[in-house]
């Protein structure tokens, strides 16, 4: 991210950090001590469905091709926690978000049909 302000998904969409919310919390399984005290698994939501950074075109296809990932509200979920570092789970779960949006906003080429 060049601009904290931002997530650049791709070079014609660009997503203000502000409607991305992320929530903290213990992450599950072993770990001793240091699981148990801190909160280093990182959640992202973003309201694909409200997101005014979105034209009616990209929205149409975030919310057909993304249907499976999204709650009844339009929201987008992602979780990460992989790491022992809340930080690195942040990044992690952010790069997820851009990657996944930026792979459904692409559009299919048509087919060529080949001659019999």
């Amino acid at each position: 991210m060049a601009d904290d302000q931002y997530l650049e998904i791709n070079p014609t969409l660009r997503v203000p950090t502000a409607e991305l919310e992320y929530r903290a919390s213990r992450s599950g399984g072993p770990g001793g001590q240091h699981v148990n005290t801190s909160s280093t698994r990182v959640e992202v939501w973003w309201d694909v469905a409200g997101s005014p950074s979105l034209d009616e075109e990209q929205r149409a296809r975030l919310l057909t091709r993304l249907a499976s990932r999204l709650d009844t509200g339009g929201r987008l979920r992602l979780v990460s926690s992989g790491s022992r570092s809340q930080l690195r789970n942040r990044e992690e779960v952010t790069e997820r978000l851009r990657d996944v949006v930026a792979e459904a906003l692409v559009i299919p080429k048509k087919r060529k049909k080949t001659k019999p």
